[in-house]
């Protein structure tokens, strides 16, 4: 049996982070949460996570500073990214894949099953849904 994939989660909404936490969970996943850019960053190189689900928009870092710090970090840089957000103008995306994001999922428009599909494809868990 595989070591579990580790998933950072960096949400400031509670209630949000704690469904996709329960679902996270529930699909196999070890799911680490913080809610604000700080902790993000320190829970990126402690907890080694395969993959960070993260907010844009937070307290005391964003989301997109987050993203910059991340990519510019050796031990960092190579940790998948997918960005969730309520930001759904094409310059907020424009920006987050100039700064290297992985996926960009804007919250009113997926459902939670399509972000663990996104999550489990950027894994290499499982092959690109066909559209």
């Amino acid at each position: 049996m595989d070591a579990k994939k580790r998933i950072l989660l960096v949400e400031d909404d509670a209630a949000l982070a704690g469904v996709y936490q329960a679902r996270l969970e529930l699909e196999g996943f070890e799911v680490s949460q913080v809610n604000n850019g700080e902790d993000a960053l320190s829970a990126a190189l402690s907890f080694k996570p395969d993959i960070i689900l993260l907010d844009a928009m937070m307290p005391k870092i964003s989301g997109f500073d987050v993203l910059d710090i991340l990519r510019n970090t050796p031990e960092t840089i190579n940790i998948r990214v997918i960005m969730l957000t309520a930001l759904s103008q094409p310059k907020d995306k424009e920006r987050a894949e100039a700064l290297g994001v992985d996926d960009y999922l804007v919250k009113s428009q997926v459902v939670i099953g399509d972000v663990v599909d996104r999550v489990k494809f950027h894994l290499g868990l499982s092959a690109p849904s066909e559209n």
